[in-house]
């Protein structure tokens, strides 16, 4: 048993956890929530970790899930398949219990980590306990082979492996410090879309009691025999083309040989992985699920960024040496839009945006991202109580490498997450933006506890199905903005088909 009164220390339900006391926060690292998913247990849903005797050392993070090679800037550095861990941030040790969010981390399914989101600013100011979880990506966590188990049972374990880490929050949270009865999941991006699913997978049922979706791209999901079919193909390239054969094939394989993702989709011009819908754990669609109203009856916190596609254009850019030419433009809208481009070239001529790149990225934001994300809103507006925003700080500081660009760069996706939480990467915060910062910290906290953002001195922020239904998140003060679905050319998208 942890020594009365150390804050240092929590027992868990698999034993006891030694992490780092600061200040104004508590931090235990590198938590087992599922046993390593292994020899017989890869491509498999996750099961329970296995309990220690003593002290564990939780003062560190875990290793990273298998990457993307093409796109880790460590360069495969401190991975492992034993990855299935998590980090709790919490306020300092008190009597009283915090609500809880879970957080589920970017990166197209196929990069990224818990760790890199340092959460005292939530913990510390907003009061509240924040879990930051790692989960199988690329092929380890999402291949479909119909030879790795039952019919539609395949795939998706990287979902499982997020519901496994809700369970283990609501059956060991309350040892920290938090209220099981109060936790919200949250995620950006593919961790966005991975919340989108959970609004309707039934494994998730009764998990969470709010949402979090930041830039879900939620309507770029693979179904299942899209999914099989380039699963065969993806096996039979790594040496495993006998159906007879390929689940033992694919578990023997040596890790390095299954770090290349499977893909599935593409968003823009950009091929992606992920769930799989048609499956036991994501039986249908999540899109028409919502639009059905068949999601799950939490509140929602719901939006994007004002220039959310320019991270892709700009990586497309740097990586690829592509120039946004003029004479390209045609061949991007049809390569991203197919029989829609010339549609999309009437309403997004060169000349409004200033340029190809820009174009281009307006585009692709409103198609895939702010449009979706507007439509989402009605839909689960439907089901409970839906908050809006859109993130407008079109200054928001950016890696260097990308204010070298001959584009601006904007209020681009992820540009949000440094207001968030203490990632690297880029400039500080000015003083302006550090205001934002803790506007929306305090938005964000307060909807975790309560299912509402508005909270004491800071702009009211009505529900999206009231007359303003979109909170602008800028410098000066957020504030509630009119003409998002027109700024965006939402009903020109809601008319395409």
């Amino acid at each position: 048993m942890p020594p009365p009164g150390d804050p240092a220390v929590v027992q868990t339900t698999t034993g006891a956890l030694r992490g780092t006391v600061a200040a104004d926060y508590r931090l235990f690292a590198g938590i087992p929530y599922a046993a390593p998913p292994v020899g017989p247990l890869r491509f498999a849903k996750p099961v329970a970790a296995t309990g220690w005797q003593g002290e564990r050392d939780a003062t560190r993070p875990g290793p990273r899930c298998v990457q993307d090679p093409a796109a880790d800037p460590e360069n495969g550095r401190n991975t492992s398949e034993d990855c299935l861990t998590l980090n709790v941030w919490t306020p300092p040790a008190s009597g009283e219990p915090r609500p809880v969010m879970v957080w589920i981390h970017g990166g197209a399914f196929v990069n990224g980590s818990g760790d890199v989101y340092d959460s005292r600013w939530l913990a510390s100011r907003g009061d509240i306990i924040v879990v930051t979880i790692n989960y199988r990506l690329g092929t380890l966590g999402f291949l479909a082979h119909p030879a790795l188990g039952a019919a539609g049972d395949v795939g998706n374990y990287g979902l499982a492996d997020q519901q496994a880490a809700l369970r283990w929050v609501r059956d060991n949270i309350a040892a920290f410090g938090g209220d099981p009865e109060k936790v919200t999941v949250a995620g950006e991006s593919a961790g966005g879309m991975s919340v989108c699913d959970h609004l309707v997978a039934p494994g998730s049922a009764g998990l969470f009691r709010a949402a979090i979706l930041m830039s879900p791209p939620c309507q770029a999901q693979a179904d299942l025999a899209t999914a099989e079919r380039d699963s065969v193909e993806y096996a039979a390239g790594v040496g495993c083309p006998d159906p007879a054969t390929a689940a033992a094939c694919l578990r023997a394989l040596p890790t390095d040989d299954l770090r290349k993702p499977v893909w599935y989709f593409n968003i823009g011009s950009d091929e992606l992985t992920g769930p799989v819908v048609g499956t036991t754990e994501l039986p249908q669609d999540p899109v028409a699920e919502i639009a059905g109203g068949r999601a799950a009856r939490v509140p929602v916190l719901i939006g994007t960024n004002r220039d959310e596609f320019t991270l892709f254009t700009a990586l497309r850019y740097l990586r690829e040496g592509q120039r946004f030419t003029v004479e390209q433009y045609p061949a991007l809208l049809a390569e991203t839009f197919g029989r829609h481009a010339a549609a999309v070239a009437a309403h997004y001529p060169i000349d409004r945006y200033g340029g190809v790149a820009q174009a281009y990225s307006a585009a692709v934001t409103d198609g895939e991202f702010s449009c979706v994300a507007n439509r989402l809103a009605g839909g689960l507006a439907g089901t409970d109580t839906v908050y809006s925003y859109e993130f407008n700080d079109r200054t928001a500081p950016a890696p260097d490498v990308m204010q070298t660009l001959p584009f601006p760069v904007g209020a681009s996706h992820s540009l949000e997450l440094r207001y968030l939480f203490d990632v690297g990467g880029a400039p500080p915060l000015n003083p302006a933006q550090q205001e934002l910062s803790a506007s929306m910290i305090a938005y964000w906290s307060q909807f975790v506890r309560t299912g509402d953002p508005a909270g004491d001195g800071q702009p009211a922020w009505p529900p999206s199905d009231e007359a303003a239904k979109i909170m602008s998140l800028k410098l000066g003060g957020p504030q509630m903005m009119d003409g998002f679905a027109n700024e965006h050319r939402c009903p020109f998208w809601a008319g395409l088909n």
